[in-house]
């Protein structure tokens, strides 16, 4: 059955587990995961579609059932799933995704590697998503691309299928025009991205990054500029952009610019952090503590977090506030998400190198100051901490977005605590109320953690109630009806007439 709207994402929209011999489909069991926010469009049309990849042993298999048909509370929709070996998996996802493009994404130069990548796989395996996008679309759909390692299906699909709708959203910081043509393949993957009807951003800085790239290396124009939301704009701070190109025109066609911060799942999150589980749970852990304060700071594995920054800042703490050691304790999680690749598995020996230092030079028998955990913790646990926590620390050197910021603030039900947040997450321009820290700045990440430590509780309060109102006005539903509105008001795909012979 042809869908009304392709949804094409890297991941499956659903857990495949084995029961008792048989493969079923589970809902994902993340509350604030974009899968579940994805497949609420599904509602809007008579039937859709998602495209994905799914690891497969012999991709030639005549037995592998491509597409499957799912009935869940989102409705009734197919899924594509595309056999993928795990060599084209590993060229695909973890060396030209992660090693060419997630640091020139982050604008981390010294660790971009290009050298390994194999451009003709990534190029076929986008092909291939954009094939079966081609052979889903009803005529006129709405295909919705997401993320940068899809950024070359836009280009091939247009040429498949002309009438369809093509819309992208970008998941990760898109990088200035210095940065960004560092990649070789910089021509082909933004006249990939101008064959969109829309192409979407987080935030206004990296629109306008975006379009900066674009007309560095096209001939765009740019059509319409609108002056940015107040509640995206946060003078003074790294990410802040008072006017957004909001419309393109290349090539006969015009191209529509958006802004969409996603957001979490307050009303979930407020519910649990409400749940009398969860209090006892923080109860609990704030008797454990005694009259110590807690930081939570909660990550993964990746060298755009900071880790090592951030312990370091706190070592430096504890060297010139005495008074805090047997004080305060530093919960520092950091979950490995590519446990394959060499790069996290450093990272992940650093940051245990640091924290046994820490607790190595401050601790004794009856306190650590350091507790690194290296694996995810149970959300419902998380809240709990969130709760109990005195202060959260989240300083990535560079984020998309950082939903965990947003999870704090949603759980904070009691209306107190301490955000400290980096300046070079996306969540910022929202989040004004934070203590906002640059963590390329010992000085700054020093004094932002202590204030945080020692704020007066009406002025962690009053921060407290503005940074509440910022989550629950860009939460996942807001964004998830901003993103609809864009896509309804992308025209009806349309060529422009090519010149007679």
């Amino acid at each position: 059955m042809a869908s009304d709207l392709v949804i094409v994402y890297h991941r499956q929209p659903y857990e495949e587990v084995e029961e008792n011999g048989k493969i079923v489909f589970r809902e994902n069991k993340s509350p604030n995961g974009i899968v579940p926010t994805l497949k609420s469009f599904f509602g809007d049309v008579d039937h859709g579609a998602w495209i994905a990849w799914k690891l497969a042993e012999d991709t030639s298999n005549p037995d592998f059932e491509q597409v499957v048909e799912i009935n869940d509370a989102y409705g009734t929709y197919s899924v594509s799933r595309l056999p993928l070996s795990k060599e084209q998996v590993h060229e695909f996802y973890h060396v030209t995704s992660k090693e060419a493009f997630w640091p020139i994404l982050h604008s981390f130069r010294e660790r971009y590697n290009y050298d390994p990548v194999d451009w003709p796989n990534f190029r076929e395996v986008n092909w291939r998503f954009a094939e079966a996008a081609a052979a889903e679309a009803a005529p006129g759909a709405l295909v919705w691309v997401h993320d940068y390692n899809l950024w070359l299906v836009p280009g091939y699909l247009r040429q498949m299928r002309p009438d369809v709708r093509i819309a992208f959203f970008h998941h990760t910081p898109f990088p200035s025009a210095d940065v960004f043509n560092m990649l070789p393949w910089r021509r082909e993957i933004v006249e990939s991205l101008l064959k969109c009807d829309d192409v979407g951003f987080h935030i206004p800085r990296y629109a306008a990054n975006f379009v900066s790239v674009a007309q560095s290396l096209l001939d765009v124009d740019v059509t319409e500029r609108v002056s940015v939301r107040d509640h995206l704009t946060f003078e003074g701070t790294a990410l802040n952009e008072r006017v957004v190109p909001t419309k393109l025109r290349h090539a006969g066609r015009d191209v529509a610019v958006s802004v969409s911060p996603v957001g979490v799942n307050v009303e979930f999150i407020e519910a649990r952090a409400h749940a009398a589980e969860t209090v006892a749970r923080a109860q609990k852990i704030r008797e454990d503590l005694g009259d110590a304060q807690l930081i939570v700071s909660v990550g993964r594995t990746d060298y755009t977090k900071g880790g090592i920054t951030q312990l370091e800042s706190f070592e430096r703490l504890l060297e010139a506030n005495p008074q805090f050691i047997g004080k305060l304790r530093l919960m520092h999680v950091s979950v490995s998400a590519n446990r394959g690749m060499a790069a996290y598995g450093q990272i992940q020996s650093d940051l245990e190198q640091t924290a046994g230092r820490i607790n190595g030079r401050f601790g004794t028998l009856d306190w650590q100051p350091v507790a690194l955990i290296s694996q995810a913790i149970p959300f419902d646990d998380l809240i709990a901490y969130y709760r109990a926590a005195d202060v959260a620390w989240i300083t990535p050197l560079a984020d998309g977005m950082n939903l965990v910021a947003k999870e704090f603030v949603a759980s904070r039900v009691d209306g107190d605590g301490v955000l400290v947040l980096s300046e070079f997450a996306g969540a910022a321009v929202e989040l004004s109320s934070a203590v906002i820290a640059n963590p390329h700045s010992n000085k700054s990440m020093d004094n932002a953690i202590h204030d945080a430590l020692v704020m007066a509780r009406e002025e962690r309060q009053g921060r407290m109630t503005n940074l509440r109102d910022a989550v629950r006005r860009y939460d996942v539903k807001s964004w998830g009806n901003a993103v609809r509105d864009a896509l309804h008001a992308a025209p009806a795909a349309i060529e422009p007439e090519r010149p007679a012979a």
